[in-house]
């Protein structure tokens, strides 16, 4: 490859995943091209068999959510597989936990999944996400991957790969609906535990709307008043998203209207969701993972649950009250998965490893990020608790919610943005310990997390580098009205000669 090929395989590079634009806009041209997936296909097969330690031939399977450029990609990507040997098993429309499953469940036994999806971004987006049967790939794993995208990399095969299909989501569908069933132990309807429940999907016109039909219908449950459960790559409705605020007003007004007990929103490829009370309640963020961690420390007592770094102090306090621990870590889902294992390695026992955007993944569950099954955990709970005529809420009843929130995301002008982060950060540590009613917190893993107090009132702000971006979010929370613009105004002072940084 030419240096201009390489750079431009390297910039689709997104942390573990590939990421690109390819439908072509008036701002934006294509980048995910054909000869570029192909190329990575290629890296992918050279990474399983040095890499992976695959033998003999290796068979991946291959889906994809609702995105309008998936058959495209998908016919690249089996060009260049079937080139390298390797057995393809087309499943369509999937999910991404769904082609890790891919991995495990013995009527497939494939060697490794590949799912075509950008999550929730816009349309002209779209991806790979990469798994084998130990789990996602790594960052240096896609280093690696595109290092070698070429087809030189390759032994001559004297054999073309072939393609065979089949039905995925249903098989994981009713996997779904078998752990269900066998978490529901109090049912009088073994089979349709959730009769006489009314639970609503929506799926955003991405690749979750099969929840509803194939698990919760299944299951017993009304799914009337369910919406955007048809799949449609422009997403003509609203972003599938759960950390979108019009996608949680559209959850809402559906539950409110339909009169439903309960609503789950899914992101595009289904590893994030969210739930909505009857009351048009979002248990979504921190109250989301105070749901889970409940439940989850009513079966593991002690246990940890790590989170990303910008959770509520209050989730804390919850969290220990009930039993458990909180390590807050980095914020990236890879990060936090990562993070649980490591815990338990080092003899820490971690049950979950959880974002406050929704991602989630439990240890009983391969660590696997994946928002159906984070749901199916709670649907376990929730048909005991009405039962008893309790509802999820009741779960987090000790929960305390700060008065206000707020993320501001600031701009990095200078064009060393990582080093010029660092510089701020350091300039920051120094602004904080000369002002009294701010306090660094002791335990944090990245950023600088700052505890106010006084007539800053109580409450914390955090701020951080971007992942992948010159970019500095900056997360605040306040128990007071008015206690956000109090911090902005003390802060404005601090960053009056930052000019490389801007809203």
């Amino acid at each position: 490859m030419n240096q201009s090929e390489t750079k431009a395989l390297e910039a689709l590079q997104n942390g573990s995943d590939i990421r690109g634009i390819a439908i072509a806009t008036e701002k934006y041209q294509i980048t995910l091209t054909d000869e570029r997936v192909e190329k990575i296909a290629y890296g992918f097969a050279k990474w399983l068999k040095e890499e992976k330690k695959v033998e003999g031939r290796a068979k991946v399977a291959i889906g994809h959510d609702s995105r309008l450029s998936a058959e495209r990609l998908k016919t690249a990507l089996i060009k260049g597989l079937t080139y390298a040997g390797i057995e393809i098993v087309d499943v369509g429309l999937a999910t991404t936990p769904a082609m890790f499953m891919a991995t495990q469940y013995e009527d497939y036994n494939c060697d490794a999944g590949i799912m075509i999806t950008a999550s929730h971004l816009p349309f002209m987006y779209n991806g790979l996400k990469l798994f084998t049967k130990s789990g996602g790939a790594e960052h240096e794993d896609i280093d690696y991957i595109v290092a070698h995208a070429d087809k030189s990399f390759l032994d001559k095969n004297q054999h073309s790969g072939k393609v065979t299909n089949q039905d995925l989501l249903s098989t994981y569908a009713a996997d779904l609906t078998d752990k269900i069933r066998a978490g529901i132990t109090d049912a009088a309807d073994k089979m349709r535990p959730l009769q006489g429940s009314h639970i609503i999907v929506d799926a955003g016109n991405g690749a979750g709307g099969f929840f509803a039909e194939k698990v919760l219908a299944e299951l017993g449950a009304d799914i009337s008043g369910s919406q955007f459960l048809e799949p449609d790559g422009k997403f003509p409705n609203h972003i599938p998203n759960p950390d979108n605020e019009e996608a949680m007003a559209s959850l809402k007004k559906a539950v409110l209207a339909s009169g439903a007990d309960l609503g789950v929103i899914f992101d595009t490829d289904v590893d994030r969701a969210a739930i909505m009370d009857k009351n048009g309640e979002s248990l979504n963020r921190n109250p989301l993972i105070a749901v889970i961690s409940s439940i989850i420390l009513k079966e593991k007592p002690g246990t940890t649950i790590v989170t990303d770094s910008t959770t509520s102090g209050h989730l804390q306090a919850f969290i220990e009250a009930k039993g458990g621990k909180q390590h807050r870590f980095k914020r990236g889902y890879r990060n936090v998965i990562n993070e649980a294992l490591r815990l338990n390695e080092n003899g820490t026992p971690s049950e979950i490893a959880i974002e406050v955007s929704g991602h989630a993944a439990l240890k009983e569950n391969y660590f696997l990020d994946d928002g159906a099954y984070l749901i199916a955990k709670i649907l376990m709970t929730y048909a005991t608790l009405r039962k008893n005529g309790q509802d999820l809420p009741d779960l987090i009843a000790d929960l305390k919610e700060p008065a206000e929130s707020e993320e501001i995301r600031l701009n990095i002008t200078a064009s060393d943005f990582k080093t010029y982060g660092k510089e701020v950060l350091a300039d920051l540590l120094t602004f904080v310990e000369e002002d009294e009613e701010m306090e660094l917190e002791p335990s944090n893993q990245e950023g600088v997390r700052v505890n106010t107090s006084g007539s800053l009132g109580e409450g914390w702000f955090l701020l951080r580098m971007s992942l992948h971006e010159p970019v500095m979010p900056m997360n605040l929370e306040s128990d007071e009205a008015g206690g956000i613009q109090k911090v902005k105004d003390r802060l404005a002072r601090f960053f009056a000669d930052k000019v490389d940084l801007n809203m």
